[in-house]
């Protein structure tokens, strides 16, 4: 989960479900349980955010409800800010940096 303070009234989710987590029915079905979650969700986000959920692999086997689980606990981490925005440095350009700079 990445997310930087929203600018706008509402907060704004996006989904990210790679090819890595199967195949194109099991992609759809993570991407529908995970919009479904966020819409059941979506109250636990007190302040306007941006925020992008990126399903990994292991998302592949989850069911719909622990699904909902790991958004509620993430959208509760973002809320009580136990986590940092992200701002611009992705871990692959941080290792491309090092790479470059050893």
């Amino acid at each position: 989960m990445v997310f930087l303070p929203g600018v706008e009234g509402a907060s704004r989710v996006g989904l990210t479900v790679s090819r890595k987590v199967g195949g194109a029915v099991i992609r759809n079905r993570v991407k529908r349980w995970l919009r479904e979650a966020v819409r059941h969700e979506r109250h636990r986000l007190e302040q306007p955010v941006d925020l992008v959920i990126i399903a990994h692999p292991q998302a592949a086997e989850a069911d719909a409800e622990l699904l909902r689980r790991q958004v509620a606990r993430g959208f509760d981490r973002v809320a009580s800010g136990q986590v940092s925005a992200r701002r611009g440095s992705s871990r692959r350009s941080r290792t491309r940096a090092r790479k470059a700079n050893p």
